[in-house]
């Protein structure tokens, strides 16, 4: 015996009613225990987005998935819609002993929804190529062009005279933080090129919404242009492709400028980037030890005798140092032979007083593998100090000077 349409409305509403009654009681609950619903809302609703872009081709990325989410929701909302409809509209009662009347086949239903998913996948084929296309578009007048260089495991940025291959400023130090980073005008289209020359890596910095292979034996070009209202921020980078067991900690930070700060920067550093060392027996460019070994005019002169003061032997293999531990004596300058054996991989020594995050007393030129430096060490003091990789700071040690 089947239960009327009456009874059947009425107890649909009931049900309705005790859901509403339920989330009713559930906000209240909530708000005593001082919970703010709107920010609470506010910051579900965010974490359903990326973040917010900071770029030109980031915010076009950003509409399209909004569209995209949008739609989503909207098809989401419709079928779970008549789910639960269905399910509350249609339940078996008790004492419903029969089939209710079945349907077999409707054209209408057919009709929509083939034609409509059709719609929906045609347009987002369209609003996606388009996307695509201005997001992935790398012209040869860019402005500023940039070369980042991936290694296990760590970053380092060529900036690039307007030919795009004369270099005319290398940073080898990856992180804003430690006074390097890569550094990009606001407001101008920058042309990045990435290249490998080990394995796979991928840039990926996650403001910029956009993430792209790093592969060996092939360049991939892109052009982004960061908003003039984000001059003077900083946004996290990293490698998001695993590639290998320092992959953690191939970190980088973008750090956007002013135009007219981004040309004196890049002007200061170019002049100051090392050259090509002086022939035998000649003085060296500022900063830069002759191969005769002989100091550098502008960097720290040994007193008399120094140059035959000791010299201690380190070497940086597989992004670690040869050895834990130093011994110089106090009072006296001292050399450094130190070889890098990791090809393409940047290392110098600097030395901390005190530990790896003391007070820098001594740094190292940076310089990429397979290479090998002398440093002239001024006279230190006699205590406790760290030697310490300033582009790779996992690569410590101690330095006892007595």
């Amino acid at each position: 015996m089947s239960s009327s349409p009456r009874s059947r409305t009425s107890q649909t509403a009931i049900f309705a009613l005790a859901v509403g009654a339920a989330i009713i009681g559930l906000s209240l609950i909530l708000v005593g225990l001082g919970v703010n619903l709107l920010d609470a809302g506010r910051m579900f609703v965010g974490g359903l987005f990326p973040p917010v872009a900071v770029t030109t081709q980031g915010a076009q990325i950003r509409d399209l998935y909004t569209i995209v989410f949008l739609i989503a929701v909207a098809i989401f909302i419709v079928v779970e819609g008549l789910i639960i409809w269905t399910v509350i509209r249609y339940r078996r009662k008790p004492g419903d002993d029969t089939l209710p009347p079945q349907t077999h086949g409707n054209n209408i239903a057919e009709f929509v929804w083939t034609i409509v998913p059709t719609i929906l996948v045609i347009f987002m084929f369209v609003i996606s190529w388009q996307t695509l296309n201005q997001v992935d578009k790398s012209s040869a007048d860019s402005q500023t062009k940039i070369r980042a260089v991936a290694g296990q495991f760590q970053w380092t940025f060529d900036y690039l005279a307007p030919d795009g291959t004369t270099i005319l400023y290398t940073e080898y130090i990856p992180l804003v933080s430690a006074d390097g980073g890569m550094i990009v005008p606001a407001g101008r289209t920058v042309q990045l090129s990435l290249v490998s020359n080990d394995v796979i890596h991928a840039f990926y910095v996650p403001q910029f919404l956009f993430k792209r292979d790093v592969v060996p034996g092939r360049t991939n070009s892109f052009d982004f242009k960061v908003n003039d209202s984000d001059v003077g921020q900083t946004f996290r980078g990293q490698c998001a492709e695993l590639c290998g067991s320092g992959h953690s900690i191939m970190l980088f930070e973008v750090k956007a400028l002013s135009g007219p700060e981004f040309d004196a920067w890049l002007a200061l550093k170019a002049k100051a980037a090392p050259s090509a060392p002086a022939p035998s027996g000649q003085p060296a460019p500022s900063g830069q030890p002759a191969p005769s070994g002989q100091p550098a005019p502008s960097g720290q002169p040994a007193p008399s005798g120094g140059a035959q003061g000791e010299t201690l032997a380190l070497t940086a293999h597989n992004i670690a140092y040869d050895k834990t531990s130093l011994t110089a004596t106090a009072g006296a300058p001292f050399k450094i032979d130190f070889k890098n054996e990791d090809a393409g991989t940047p290392h110098n020594v600097a030395i901390h007083q005190g530990s790896a995050t003391g007070q820098e007393v001594f740094k190292g030129e940076i310089f990429p593998g397979a290479a090998e430096k002398t440093y002239d060490v001024p006279a230190l003091s006699a205590g406790a100090y760290a030697f310490v990789c300033t582009v790779h700071p996992n690569m410590t040690g101690t330095l006892t000077v007595q």
